[in-house]
């Protein structure tokens, strides 16, 4: 069976992520395949691939939300505990886990005390300037548009300071200049030595913010990036070439 390894001491090598050969299956259907990878502090992945490649997968078992059936997954490299790691992931999926009856600032108060977030006050003041929701601050979330919400759940994935940085399409649904918020917003984190792990369909989006890219086709990691990211088109051609040869 999989491992979530909390302890293991790393090499001089910082990783706040080792995956060495993971693999997840649900009713014995394989999802992830052998997946072995490194991230470090100051990084932003790109994962990509199409449909059903195993994209939302690995960002759950990343976040531990599911536990891999194969293979071993050390998140921070140091005697830290699984509540420990916990509090340093800030995870959005598909679903922005808010509450719909309750305000943006309920919201966000929720999440900060669960989180032990200090000062609170000041830390929701800055997230929803952040991302240009503080005139709606005291609306439900059930009266915010697809593309507030989705602003909303990014300052709550971020509102505890996360090292590590999961999200699953999150410019989904968003307008232009929520995207732009959210580019900065990330921007500025890998620029603080967090690690972000960002899952995507738009290539052309996060060539600008990402400092590697891999593709998965069929739960297997078949191409990752060495050095310099390259063009859409070129990413094209290589998505192409890879996944035929793993077909």
């Amino acid at each position: 069976g999989g491992e979530l390894d909390w302890s293991r001491p790393m090499n001089a090598q910082i990783s706040l992520i080792t995956a060495r050969q993971l693999g997840k299956s649900f009713s014995w259907t394989p999802v992830l395949r052998d997946v072995t990878f490194r991230a470090g502090p100051g990084e932003a992945v790109g994962v990509f691939g199409a449909n059903g490649s195993g994209k939302t997968t690995l960002l759950r078992v990343l976040a531990t939300l599911l536990r891999p059936n194969a293979g071993v997954l050390t998140l921070f490299g140091e005697n830290s505990s699984a509540e420990d790691a916990r509090r340093r992931i800030g995870f959005l999926g598909h679903d922005s886990f808010l509450y719909p009856d309750l305000t943006a600032e309920e919201n966000l108060r929720f999440y900060g005390k669960a989180y032990r977030v200090r000062p609170l006050a000041d830390r929701i003041d800055t997230r929803l300037q952040r991302v240009g929701l503080a005139r709606w601050r005291d609306t439900p979330v059930r009266y915010f548009s697809r593309g507030m919400e989705q602003r909303l759940a990014i300052a709550r994935t971020l509102l505890h300071d996360p090292d590590l940085i999961l999200l699953d399409e999150p410019h989904t649904g968003l307008d232009t200049a929520a995207r732009n918020v959210l580019h900065d917003t990330l921007a500025q984190a890998v620029a603080r030595g967090k690690t972000v792990i960002l899952s995507s369909h738009d290539f052309e989006y996060c060539r600008d913010l990402c400092t590697r890219a891999i593709l998965l086709h069929r739960g297997r990691l078949v191409w990752e990036s060495d050095g310099l990211l390259p063009t859409a088109a070129q990413f094209a051609e290589i998505s192409a070439g890879a996944t035929r040869q793993a077909s």
